[in-house]
């Protein structure tokens, strides 16, 4: 059967914070399983952990978002990951936030500290963050303020990676949690909006290309998707089915399709009884036409996604050096280069969809009409 994924998308308008849009998608499948990987080394002093985690894209499905270190924006907040949840026959994604403590992601053991309850890879003294080694990847020589505690952990390392429904996680908020989900809080900084574009940007991070196991799994910075400390995963965290989906051109998003059950499998060839020569050529010919137009728009598709891919390389490419040209700028110049950077990724990303839906508008009337069926005569008794 069918199910709905509601998707919360990430939309940055310029000059604004990021707003909250509701997508409803349907699809047959939940998010696939945490991969396995190991957690690269804490840049510099001030950087907190933010788990990787699948992400949904209306057009190609989930696509992995690595995890990374990140600067709070200010002293004695926390980062709460983002969750899917199973919630009245929709999966809902929950965005994450930062806040003074660490409120409720699903009960999901995303490892390095977030064992599904908390966060136990470090803690706020003041105005300097204490980094738990037993937990935390710490390189010692750059990072002193540190400490030891060993984390018991109690929870079954499942890789699952969401909550409730067949097979999630089975847990629920404290009220204390939920009080902390209520108020006031951060949502994603300009580095991890431009962190999770540019990963919805690469083909090799989406789950229909790496099967699960992404290459690039973590990075010590946020967007810096090469280098010697990006981190590709070791296994998949269980077992990836892709769903059988195409292209529902008359809306412009894919269906994920599901087979029917045997008695609602409507016949697409004609009777025994009814089929003649004339109607054989006729259907082996619109068949020939409707084939030729299918690959002319799976042609015209391909080139559009080739020519938007080489933009993003391009995009990437001159943001990456303006962001090592800034490692020498104070830190407000800095976070204004991030938040211009994380506006020119959304809105390439809303031209290149309004591009892809304005060619699937153009191919809509060039879609062969269905051959008519005449009416079957009853029998001469």
């Amino acid at each position: 059967m069918r199910t709905i994924i509601r998707l919360f998308l990430l939309l940055v308008t310029l000059g604004s914070w990021p707003a909250v849009a509701q997508i409803d998608i349907t699809v047959s499948f939940g998010p696939p399983p945490l991969p396995v990987y190991a957690q690269p080394p804490c840049p510099d002093d001030g950087y907190l952990w933010t788990p990787g985690y699948w992400a949904y894209d209306n057009y190609f499905g989930y696509y992995w978002v690595p995890g990374t270190w990140v600067q709070a924006p200010q002293p004695g907040l926390l980062w709460t990951p983002g969750w899917w949840g199973w919630n009245e026959g929709v999966f809902l994604f929950h965005e994450g936030y930062w806040a003074p403590h660490v409120g409720f992601y699903g009960g999901i053991n995303y490892g390095f500290g977030f064992f599904g309850d908390g966060y136990a890879g470090g803690r706020w003294d003041g105005n300097r963050f204490y980094y738990n080694r037993a937990v935390s990847n710490i390189n010692v020589t750059n990072i002193h303020n540190i400490y030891n505690t060993t984390v018991v952990n109690n929870i079954t390392v499942n890789h699952i990676s969401y909550n409730g429904g067949n097979g999630g996680i089975e847990a629920r908020p404290t009220h204390e949690q939920e009080k902390i989900g209520q108020e006031h809080h951060l949502p994603p900084q300009p580095a991890q909006l431009r962190h999770l574009q540019l990963a919805r940007s690469n083909p090799q991070l989406r789950a229909e290309s790496n099967r699960g196991k992404p290459a690039i799994a973590a990075t010590a910075r946020p967007s810096q998707f090469t280098g010697s400390h990006v981190v590709a995963a070791r296994a998949t965290g269980g077992a990836y089915e892709a769903p059988e989906r195409n292209l529902d051109h008359a809306s412009g998003v894919p269906a994920h399709h599901v087979p029917l059950p045997v008695n609602q499998v409507k016949p697409t060839q004609p009777e025994p009884h009814e089929t003649t020569p004339s109607h054989q050529e006729g259907h082996q010919a619109s068949t020939t036409q409707q084939e030729l137009r299918q690959q002319h728009q799976q042609q015209q598709e391909q080139t559009l996604v080739d020519r938007q891919n080489a933009q993003h390389a391009q995009l990437q490419a001159q943001q990456q050096r303006e962001h090592e040209q800034a490692q020498q700028s104070n830190v407000s110049e800095q976070n204004q280069m991030e938040q211009r950077h994380a506006q020119q990724t959304a809105k390439m990303e809303q031209e290149h969809m309004q591009q892809m839906q304005n060619l699937q508008r153009a191919q809509v009337p060039n879609r062969p009409h269905e051959p008519e069926r005449s009416e079957a005569k009853p029998p001469h008794h």
